[in-house]
């Protein structure tokens, strides 16, 4: 096995491990396309680990810091970390331009002080760095070549992470981190003291429902994105917004209830995702 290889194993096996909402849609993309997917995963994972890791803010900013400048060594031919091969290979055989990674980085950092963000338009910039960067990327190894997918994609990364915000409400504000925004929570009657008590009453029940419908839109936005991508493409996203929109479906079906457990997506459910790609995956409708 050539070290290219063992690199795209090493990034192959972490997203096998932790992207259990993702891999299963990696896996639908002809080999090359999922090994470049899974590397770039990889990439993001080990940059949300270093903002999520246990331990004193400093540690945190310098590993952080030193993933950043792991990545600007990489991209000069200096791969110092397993990820780091099947990544530049990536990037090169994909054309993706590099500040679509040093975006994700920046909003990590974002994550690294207490967030709270007054309005949408605050959120909007943290979002698009951590979900819509990654979705801009995304499309260069989906093949997408009209100037137009751009806009979608970025529309679905909103879309995803609004979704990963919802589910993840109280693992965050354990965590400090509030990205509900402000005005939201003034409109609706809901203040971070209810959040931290995970008071789910009327108000907050309108405030999810406001957020949800806010991310469906995001979804249905992001919708023609689909017509923009050759098949293999086309059935990746189809199975990554049905997932991730069943989310949205789960929580609405718990009467917003994010406070008891967390909400997922059953294994039966992604199956059916993927057998439904199919048919699109070979061209076939």
């Amino acid at each position: 096995m050539t070290p290219l290889e063992q690199s795209y194993r090493y990034c192959e096996d972490i997203a096998r491990r932790e992207a259990a909402n993702f891999y299963p849609a990696f896996r639908v993309l002809p080999k090359p396309q999922r090994l470049a997917m899974c590397a770039l995963y990889a990439f993001m994972r080990i940059a949300d680990d270093c903002g999520d890791e246990d331990g004193p803010l400093e540690r945190k900013i310098e590993n952080l810091e030193a993933w950043r400048r792991g990545l600007e060594l990489a991209m000069h031919g200096r791969c110092e970390h397993p990820s780091h091969a099947a990544l530049v290979h990536t990037i090169n055989a994909y054309a993706i331009p590099a500040h679509y990674l040093t975006d994700v980085l920046d909003g990590v950092a974002m994550d690294l002080q207490p967030s709270v963000y007054e309005t949408w338009e605050q959120l909007r910039l943290y979002c698009y760095r951590v979900a819509s960067a990654v979705g801009l990327a995304c499309i260069r190894i989906w093949g997408a070549t009209d100037p137009a997918a751009a806009m979608y994609a970025e529309r679905a990364g909103y879309a995803f992470q609004l979704t990963n915000i919802l589910r993840d409400v109280k693992e965050d504000a354990a965590r400090g981190r509030i990205y509900l925004p402000g005005e939201d929570l003034a409109r609706f009657g809901y203040s971070p003291e209810k959040l931290h008590a995970e008071v789910r009453d009327e108000s907050f029940r309108k405030l999810m429902a406001f957020e949800v419908n806010r991310a469906s839109g995001f979804y249905d936005a992001s919708a023609p994105l689909r017509t923009l991508l050759p098949a293999p493409g086309r059935a990746v996203f189809l199975m990554m917004s049905r997932t991730y929109r069943q989310l949205l479906t789960e929580i609405e079906a718990r009467d917003y209830d994010v406070f008891a457990g967390r909400v997922r997506v059953s294994k039966w459910k992604k199956l059916s995702f993927a057998l439904g790609v199919l048919p699109v995956r070979f061209g076939w409708r």
